[in-house]
């Protein structure tokens, strides 16, 4: 299998994005519709009381060439969690999929931290217009730190297998401070979890399901995981857990493993691989993939340098 990088798809820089955001169009995530594709994406606003940022989650749709764009959503989706909520400064990013007649969207809601600059928790909102908007089942998260995941709980994707939800994400093995005087850092993995609702979850605790390749403080986010051919494949991106945001070397790449059972994963990231290029867009970085199935395709959505500052890209799976 190999990757075929049909370019950048959307730009977030040449559209007006709601609620005041600007740049970044992050994990983008896919509702496919027959005639349609709906591509949800985190973006950003200036919080004016401190000037950081705040993540929100918008939506672009686009024609079934994936190329042409029918309409950039002029709200977003879901408002910012309550004062004191898990995801009270951002949504990102935010998971979508159909269930029975409604679209279940989970969220990774951040919340800022003194000591460290943020926590997430894994929340679960409900949209029954078809995905134009979601309303929160509760105000607390359906997936969060327990006692051997500490902390940095997010990045949830969520598949129904037979009558089983699925649901592979991040969680925290702690922070640290590589260097003296400088912030700490965060290093994670993922992990896997089960319910028979979507809602009440049940984790292999602390059980990291992909194999480091950098090391113990490689850090592994935004798992996606589809079926070809009878095997399951989850791609996800990893990097170095310091100097990765201006040292390319160090920097997100896309990570591959299969399993035949959703239990054991092997990693094989060459095959297929999907690296940096010399596109003023991707050349330092690859992240955030998102895979899925359309027209009898195989597609995976990511983003590039500065962690999808200009938007996102598409590939197509050649077999």
């Amino acid at each position: 299998m190999k990757w075929k990088k049909l370019g950048k798809i959307f730009d977030p820089t040449k559209h007006k994005l709601p609620n005041n955001c600007v740049q970044f169009a992050q994990s983008p995530q896919t509702l496919v519709f027959d005639d349609f594709v709906r591509i949800y994406f985190s973006s950003r606003a200036v919080d004016k009381k401190n000037g950081k940022y705040l993540s929100h989650i918008a939506f672009v749709e686009m024609q079934k060439n994936l190329h042409d764009i029918i309409r950039v959503s002029s709200k977003t989706v879901i408002p910012l969690g309550r004062l004191g909520c898990f995801d009270e400064h951002g949504i990102f990013p935010m998971n979508v999929m159909r269930y029975g007649n409604a679209v279940y969207g989970y969220t990774c809601g951040w919340s800022r931290r003194t000591s460290i600059s943020v926590d997430t928790a894994i929340g679960l909102a409900i949209s029954c217009d078809d995905g134009l908007t979601f309303r929160r089942i509760g105000d607390g998260p359906v997936l969060a730190a327990s006692l051997h995941e500490p902390c940095l709980i997010g990045d949830p994707f969520v598949r129904v297998i037979g009558d089983l939800f699925h649901m592979w994400y991040i969680f925290g093995k702690g922070w640290k401070r590589f260097v003296p005087g400088i912030a700490p850092d965060r290093i994670y993995k993922i992990g896997h979890a089960t319910s028979s609702n979507g809602i009440n979850w049940i984790k292999e605790e602390a059980r990291q399901i992909i194999s480091d390749r950098l090391g113990p403080e490689e850090s592994q986010a935004l798992p996606t995981v589809i079926e070809v051919d009878g095997r399951h494949h989850m791609f996800f991106c990893y990097r170095q857990s310091f100097d990765f945001r201006e040292n390319s070397s160090r920097s997100y790449r896309i990570g591959h493993a299969w399993s035949d059972d959703l239990l054991n994963w092997a990693r094989d990231d060459e095959n297929p691989l999907l690296d940096v290029t010399q596109d003023d867009w991707d050349s330092d970085m690859v992240c955030y993939p998102h895979v899925f199935q359309y027209e009898g395709e195989v597609f995976l959505l990511y983003n590039g340098n500065e962690f999808g500052r200009s938007g996102f890209g598409l590939a197509v799976l050649e077999r």
